[in-house]
This record gives C-alpha cells, structure tokens and sequence, in this order.
C-alpha cells in the first residue's frame, strides 16, 4: 500500500478493477480514509482517527488495513485476520470502520485505492487521513503528488516528528495549498489539493514500542 522508492507518474489505466469492497456508503457522505499496517493497531491510532473524525466533522472514518507493506519484510508483519482484529479492538465508537477493501480489490498503493474508491463511490467526499510521521516520509509513496491532488488531505499531529513533518518535502512542495486547521470542518467538500495540519495532545504509543515489547515478553 505505502510505499515505493522515488515518486513518479502513475497511469490511471494501471489501477486495480472496482470490486465489491464490502462498504455501505451513502452519497454525500463525508468519510476519512485511514490507511495502515495496523502491527499492531494502538491508541495512536485510536487518537488519530478521533481527531480527525472530531475536527472534519466526518461520518464515517475507513480504517484500510494493508495487505503488507512493501518496505517490511512480511516475518516482521503479522498476518492480515490477527491485524483486522487488532485494529477492531481500537476503532470504537459510532462511525467507526475497520476494511479489508485493499486486499478485495489487489491494491499496495494509496494511489490504486483511493481511485478505486472514488470510482465506486463517486458521490462520496473522501478525504486521507494520516498521522504525522506518514507526512515526513509521503514523497516516498508511489503517486504521492497524485494522491494529493486525488482528495484532501488530513494530517493528524505525532510525537516527536511534527516539526520535520511541517518541514518535508511534500509540506513544502504543496505549502500553498495548506489550509488553516479552523478550516477543518470543510476540508471535505474542497477541491485537491487541499491539506490541513491538525494539532492536539499527543499519544505516545507506537507499533514499534508495542511489538519490541511483546518479544521481550515471549523472550
């Protein structure tokens, strides 16, 4: 899903056929698409998909478990049903969902997805969701410039990384078209390219942490 060395062009003929994905969206519907590995999901991303959820005035907020992430090797990611199941035990709440939509439909890249999504669901307002250590290393995703100018962009604030965040090259690159974080609630219904940067108190929970801990307990 994630990434795939230097950005370029991605042909939209490329993209995975629009299947049954196993979503009820209604037209109109304002819905956050939060992609991951989720090895394992935690409160992190719990805060995340709340924040954004919050500020954009979503109704629904996807959370897209990839199949595997290209620049991991597949021992270190834990197979699809046990990281399904982990993201369920934090996306709670009303609006919450959590789909398996880029297996059904074959895609590894944000780009594929979301064009796919947007075929299927053409009179759905999309808008990606991502927290902001995914920000600081975006101009590595296969179509990153594309995807932004695919659907809005949400940008969710993270421990440690804001400032190099705010600061990358795809920050940089698509500064004019930041919008005020007091503009949130309309980040739906703008035409791409079009992101916010969204602050709030942070959660310092990681996969990395979770994971180096489980093997500590099992060692």
């Amino acid at each position: 899903m994630w990434f795939a060395g230097p950005a370029r062009r991605v042909p939209r003929a490329g993209r995975p056929a629009t299947l049954r994905m196993g979503l009820h969206l209604e037209p109109g519907m304002r819905v956050g698409l939060f992609g991951g590995s989720f090895n394992p999901a935690h409160e992190g991303h719990a805060h995340v998909a709340e924040t954004a959820k919050r500020r954009l005035k979503l109704d629904k907020v996807i959370w897209l478990v990839s199949p595997q992430n290209p620049l991991k090797p597949t021992h270190e990611t834990a197979e699809l049903r046990a990281r399904m199941a982990s993201a369920r035990g934090y996306a709670k709440g009303r609006g919450m969902v959590v789909s398996d939509a880029e297996s059904r439909i074959g895609s590894q890249y944000t780009i594929d997805t979301v064009r796919a999504l947007k075929a299927r669901y053409p009179r759905v307002k999309f808008v990606w969701i991502m927290g902001a250590d995914s920000l600081a290393s975006f101009h590595r995703w296969r179509g990153w410039t594309q995807l932004m100018r695919e659907t809005p962009v949400a940008v969710v604030s993270r421990p440690w990384i804001a400032l190099r965040a705010r600061a990358s090259p795809a920050a940089r690159r698509f500064a004019r078209f930041r919008k005020p974080s007091a503009q949130a609630a309309l980040l739906a219904d703008m035409a791409p390219p079009a992101w916010v940067f969204l602050r709030g108190p942070f959660n310092f929970q990681s996969s990395t942490a979770l994971r180096e801990r489980m093997r500590q307990a099992t060692s």
